[in-house]
């Protein structure tokens, strides 16, 4: 008879509803999500892939724009086993060397470990994917050095480092220098003959890399390296602290030997080896002084003209 059945789960009632044991389900499935968010908030939506674009790109070019006292440039990876060991034996400067996990070890995995544990610097064993994310798929052979973020002076700290040492100001300021390795030799000849610092513009200029520290000879850490916003500006401001502003040019009116200046408060500018001195760079010398070739050569990279002409000052000044 209806409703007396001794079946289990057996349906008593064509009335449909909720059943024991739902939870409730479909009551919360039937409640609102609230109001739809913007498009750019939307995952997988058009204007959300283009928002985290953008964003991106604001946090990785301030990542890279110094600003002010003591900015910092960003990190920097080594990547390969010569040039982790060369790194090492130059001691620039070091955070970490990553090592792949089982690794076939030769002589240069072998010194590279050696180097950063006699100096202290951590070795961190990682698997061949996360090297490979880590240096954009280069071919690092199982070897990245990381480098700490340089600590870039500003201008005024360099002519500070001279008034405490009780000298004129020489300081070396680089126009347009694109390679790291003449950055870097201007940097070894300054701490040759008692400079006081290397100004290098903020913008599509050089900055101190692996292969400045390398190129310096540990040079770079004892002598600054300032970053100038605007390049003519810094200069126009030494020139009110009281500095003789001497540009190197194959067309200046005036020889090096003949420049007395030198053995004063003076910035030297040096342009690149092909496009020479930027204009307004130019028209803020106050000299522009070239140097004699009788070898008949019609021009020098920066790095060996800054050498003879820092030379030129120190024997003055002696």
């Amino acid at each position: 008879m209806a409703g007396n059945s001794q079946r289990r789960n057996r349906r008593t009632s064509n009335k449909k509803g909720m059943k024991v044991g739902t939870g409730g389900h479909r009551r919360k499935a039937l409640e609102g999500k609230g109001p739809t968010p913007p498009a750019s908030d939307r995952k997988g939506h058009k204007k959300n892939r283009v928002a985290k674009a953008v964003a991106k790109r604001t946090v990785s070019s301030q990542s890279r724009r110094p600003s002010g006292r003591g900015a910092k440039s960003t990190a920097e990876l080594v990547v390969g086993r010569n040039s982790v060991v060369e790194a090492l034996r130059a001691e620039i400067p070091s955070t970490a060397v990553y090592v792949q996990q089982y690794i076939d070890t030769d002589d240069r995995v072998r010194e590279a470990i050696k180097l950063a544990t006699d100096r202290g610097v951590p070795l961190m064993e990682a698997a061949r994917p996360e090297l490979d994310r880590m240096t954009n798929g280069l071919n690092h052979q199982g070897m990245v050095l990381q480098i700490p973020p340089y600590e870039y002076a500003h201008p005024e700290d360099l002519l500070e480092t001279a008034a405490n040492s009780h000298e004129a100001p020489l300081i070396m300021a680089l126009d347009g220098i694109t390679d790291s390795r003449n950055l870097g030799a201007v940097v070894r000849s300054m701490a040759a003959f008692a400079g006081h610092g290397v100004v290098v513009p903020e913008r599509r200029a050089a900055g101190m890399t692996a292969g400045a520290w390398k190129t310096s000879s540990g040079a770079a850490a004892r002598v600054q390296v300032a970053r100038a916003t605007n390049l003519t500006r810094t200069l126009e401001a030494y020139q009110k602290a009281g500095l003789v502003v001497v540009g190197l040019a194959a067309d200046g009116a005036t020889d090096l030997h003949e420049l007395d200046a030198l053995a004063g408060p003076v910035v030297i500018v040096a342009g690149s080896e092909g496009k020479g001195l930027s204009r307004l760079v130019g028209e803020t010398c106050d000299f522009l002084v070239r140097i004699p070739m009788p070898g008949g050569a019609e021009s020098l990279n920066a790095g060996v003209a800054a050498g003879i002409v820092l030379y030129e000052a120190a024997r003055r000044r002696a």
